[in-house]
């Protein structure tokens, strides 16, 4: 047979062209970009007006000029995915260029202008003498149960540096309204800064001649925290929320680990500890500290509550199915800021699945939450009046914790109608496992969840509004019941 062996090489020539020019497409995508899409899926159904999903995989994914924004701004939205640019006080020009460069591609296509502002926040407290604790003796002290790198002093202190904050925000703001650009959706995970009650700063101020000046010699604790939360939240008013809102009035503004509450907190945060002189309720070995409601005082637009498996939950619960020690406590917290929150202020809340431990050491004692309880957990986080999720995560992490969170919200939307108008019908957690039930009505229909925990499948009756439904045994999926 006769063989053009030249047609022939110009085929294998292509190929070999096309897959590499191919493989040159996808390695010019940004890391965390590449990450996204690897472990996302397109949305079937139509985001419609809800907010997007957040993703710590999703934030800074890289440089980029005004083409490749675009369609990498396209692309993550096809997947409901809102990427958010940071405001970095160490390059503010570049870093508030970049974010620019990606919010017109935003603007473009029709979607929210998200920015991380931490960095300008950081900090009220600076490594000297001018923000340090002061004893009878005269001498200036750090109260050091925060960690190392994270010099606490004396709150009464801080009025002096309000205007530098404020200024670094202000600037920063004034230049995306120079460029045309609104922003939608601005954030903080401002923590360890600022007036605050935990861990020794009780104590601290007892010590300090400055803070009995202000509070009196005799101060209590009760008083101590409810004095350092309205003074963290003027501090986050004045330099953050008010500037913001100056600008752009119709922008969510928060904050994380604040909002509206039931009084109590239902968990520890990373470099929190527990001192007997702070008020608490126990649930078994569980500590539920006394809260104050913070969040009228700040100015924020949205609630950020954290719902994380901090690895100390495991270990306060005796539940021999071990995932709901996870799932009780953390619907708990979900349900706390549902029931709390006005309906016409937004919850994003922060999300994880792997087992958060403190620093870098494990324990061996505690059991993984299983990917689906996870899931069922996020499902229920919605029923109960979570518009959408910030998913936190380590790089290592990215992947696995990328592909949960979003495999949920793409699915759920499917019921968009309910997520966006629907009203929770209940923020029951039970006490031991059992079934878990949450819902969203709206006009004469219920959207609703049922969980197991144990293997009593007969239906269940639950009152929705006036009316009594049974709630049939549906593992895994929603369903709509008429009223």
């Amino acid at each position: 047979m006769y063989m053009n062996y030249s047609y022939i090489l110009f085929i294998v020539l292509f190929i070999i062209t096309s897959h590499n020019s191919l493989a040159r497409d996808t390695t010019q995508l940004p890391e965390k970009v590449q990450i996204v899409l690897e472990n996302t899926k397109p949305l079937e159904y139509s985001r419609n007006n809800r907010l997007p999903l957040y993703l710590w995989s999703a934030r800074d994914v890289g440089i980029f000029d005004q083409e490749s924004a675009d369609k990498i701004v396209k692309d993550l939205d096809e997947r409901g995915i809102g990427i958010v640019c940071t405001i970095n006080k160490n390059n503010i020009e570049e870093s508030i260029s970049q974010g620019i460069t990606m919010a017109k591609a935003q603007k473009k296509h029709g979607l929210m202008v998200n920015v991380d502002i931490t960095s300008l926040i950081y900090g009220f407290y600076i490594d000297d003498a001018t923000t340090a604790h002061i004893d009878k003796k005269g001498n200036h002290f750090f109260d050091d149960s925060f960690g190392n790198n994270r010099k606490m002093g004396c709150p009464f202190t801080l009025d002096e540096r309000k205007n530098e904050i404020r200024d670094r925000v202000n600037y920063s703001l004034n230049k995306y309204k120079a460029e045309g650009i609104e922003i939608d959706f601005i954030f903080a995970d401002w923590e360890i800064d600022g007036p605050i009650e935990v861990n020794n700063a009780f104590f601290s101020s007892k010590k300090c001649v400055r803070c009995c000046e202000n509070l009196g010699e005799d101060f209590g604790f009760v008083e101590f925290q409810k004095k350092m939360r309205e003074m963290r939240s003027y501090l986050q008013y004045y330099a953050y929320s008010s500037p913001v809102l100056e600008y752009f009035p119709d922008a969510l503004v928060g904050n994380y680990a604040v909002y509206p509450n039931d009084g109590c907190r239902y968990w520890f945060d990373y470099f929190e500890s527990f001192n007997q002189v702070h008020p608490f309720i126990t649930d078994q070995e569980a500590i539920y500290r006394q809260w104050y409601n913070d969040f009228p005082l700040t100015g924020y637009t949205c609630a950020m509550p954290v719902v994380y498996p901090w690895w100390k939950i495991f270990t306060w619960y005796d539940f021999e199915n071990t995932d709901y020690r996870w799932f009780y406590n953390m619907l708990l917290n979900a349900s706390n800021a549902g029931k709390s929150t006005p309906g016409n202020v937004p919850i994003i809340s922060f999300v994880h699945w792997n087992t958060v431990f403190e620093g870098t050491q494990k324990t061996t004692n505690v059991s993984q939450m299983t990917k689906n309880t996870y899931q069922e957990l996020l499902w229920h986080m919605l029923l109960r009046g979570t518009d959408t999720f910030f998913m936190w995560s380590s790089k290592n992490d990215f992947p696995e914790e990328t592909r949960l969170v979003q495999e949920v919200y793409a699915d759920a939307q499917e019921y968009g109608d309910f997520l966006e108008k629907g009203w929770p019908i209940t923020f029951n957690v039970p006490s031991q496992p059992g079934v878990v039930i949450s819902g969203l009505a709206l006009n004469n229909q219920v959207l609703i969840r049922r969980t197991d925990f144990v293997t009593n499948y007969q239906p269940i009756q639950i009152l929705v509004g006036t009316k009594k439904i049974n709630v049939d045994y549906n593992p895994g999926i929603c369903k709509i019941y008429d009223l």
